[in-house]
C-alpha cells in the first residue's frame, strides 16, 4: 500500500501520530509516551511500521489498541481534513499572510501580524494547560468568515477566548467597549459574547467568553463585567485552577465533538 499519511495530534499534552490512508481511514496510531503502536488492522502492520519508522524512538510494542472510549471512536471516524485539532494558533492569519503578504515596505506595521503575535502568545499559554486535562482548539471556523480564536475545554468548563494585541499599551474596558492605547474604543465584548453563544449552540453546553490581552502596560475595568472575563496572557493559567464542572469523559466527548469541522457548519 502506498500514500499513507502520518497526522500528528495531541492528547492530554502528549503527542500521538495517526497513520491514515488517502481516503481518510485510520489504520493505526503511535503513542510515543507509552511506546506503543496501536494497529486497527494487522493486515497493514508492515506498511504502518514502514511509514512510522522515522518517528519511532526506543523500544516499541505493536499490537491491537485497548478498548476505545466513545470519544476515541468518534476521532477514529473523523477525516483528517475535517479535524481542527492540528490548527496552529493564528492558523487563519497564517494562511492569509501566505496568500497575501502585503507590500515589503509600509509606513505602519501590518495589523494582521500584530494580531498573529497575540494569537500565538495566547495560544502557547493555553497549550501549556494540556497536561492538566485541558484541550485547546485554535482558529475554529464559523460560517460567514468568522472564527473563534481559541476554544478551551477542561474540568473547569468551556471557554471562548479572543486574543487582543496590547503590548505596552493601556487598556480600558467599559462594557462592551474596549479601548487599547489611543485607538478608538470598539465593542469587542459584544462580538466575544456572540462567538461564545454560537459555540454554546454548537456544543449544547455553556461556553464562557474570555478576552485575553497580550502584555498590556495597564488594565482598567471600572465596573464588573457581565458574563465575561478579561485576563492578561500571564493570567491564563487561572482557567486551569477551576474545576468540578466537567468529568474527564465529558471533556473528551466535547473535545471530540468540537474538533469536527461539521459541528460548526450551522451556527
Amino acid at each position: 500500500m502506498s500514500g499513507l499519511r502520518v497526522i500528528p495530534t495531541w492528547r492530554h499534552g502528549q503527542e500521538r501520530l495517526y497513520v491514515c490512508r488517502t481516503d481518510g481511514r485510520h489504520l493505526a496510531w503511535y503513542d510515543r509516551e507509552a511506546g506503543r503502536v496501536n494497529l486497527l488492522s494487522e493486515e497493514y502492520g508492515d506498511e504502518v511500521l514502514t511509514v512510522l519508522r522515522p518517528f519511532l524512538t526506543g523500544s516499541v510494542t505493536v499490537g491491537p489498541p485497548p478498548v476505545p472510549t466513545a470519544a476515541e471512536l468518534a476521532l477514529l471516524s473523523l477525516h483528517p481534513d475535517d479535524d481542527l485539532a492540528p490548527n496552529r494558533p493564528g492558523e487563519a492569519l497564517l494562511v492569509a499572510l501566505e496568500r497575501d503578504p502585503g507590500p515589503p515596505r509600509r509606513l505602519r506595521p501590518d495589523p494582521r501580524r500584530r494580531a498573529l503575535a497575540a494569537e500565538r502568545t495566547v495560544g502557547e499559554a493555553l497549550d501549556r494547560l494540556e497536561g492538566a486535562g485541558w484541550h485547546t482548539l485554535h482558529s475554529v471556523p464559523l460560517p460567514g468568515g468568522d472564527r473563534i480564536h481559541h476554544l478551551v475545554i477542561g474540568p473547569g468548563g468551556l471557554f471562548c477566548v479572543r486574543s487582543l494585541y496590547a503590548r505596552r499599551q493601556r487598556v480600558r474596558v467599559a462594557d462592551p467597549m474596549v479601548a487599547v492605547g489611543r485607538q478608538e474604543p470598539r465593542p469587542l465584548l459584544h462580538r466575544l459574547r456572540a462567538d461564545a453563544a454560537r459555540a454554546s449552540y454548537a456544543l449544547t453546553a455553556e461556553v464562557r467568553p474570555v478576552l485575553a490581552l497580550t502584555e498590556p502596560a495597564a488594565l482598567t475595568v471600572p465596573t464588573p463585567l457581565r458574563e465575561a472575563r478579561v485576563l492578561t496572557d500571564t493570567d491564563l493559567p487561572e482557567l486551569a485552577r477551576t474545576g468540578g464542572v466537567l468529568k474527564a469523559a465529558d471533556v473528551e466527548a466535547l473535545h471530540a465533538m468540537a474538533r469536527d469541522r461539521h459541528t460548526w457548519a450551522r451556527v
